[in-house]
């Protein structure tokens, strides 16, 4: 189940841009892989965070002043 829908689309448009950039030959894998692998890393440890009651960061908070 899906607790902040937002986060996991922001993860899933990205996760798939890289994939489209990577198959049409815009990036090399090379520049495109450590990202996807970052933006499925990030997924799971805040699936993992979320699900030991751990505090999660979001991906965009205030700018405190």
């Amino acid at each position: 189940m899906t607790f902040n829908p937002s986060k996991a689309l922001i993860a899933l448009v990205g996760l798939v841009c890289m994939t489209v950039l990577i198959a049409v030959g815009q990036i090399d894998q090379d520049q495109g892989l450590p990202i996807i692998t970052m933006i499925v890393g990030y997924s799971v440890g805040n699936g993992m965070a979320a699900l030991t009651n751990k505090p999660v960061e979001p991906i965009i908070k205030k700018k405190i002043q």
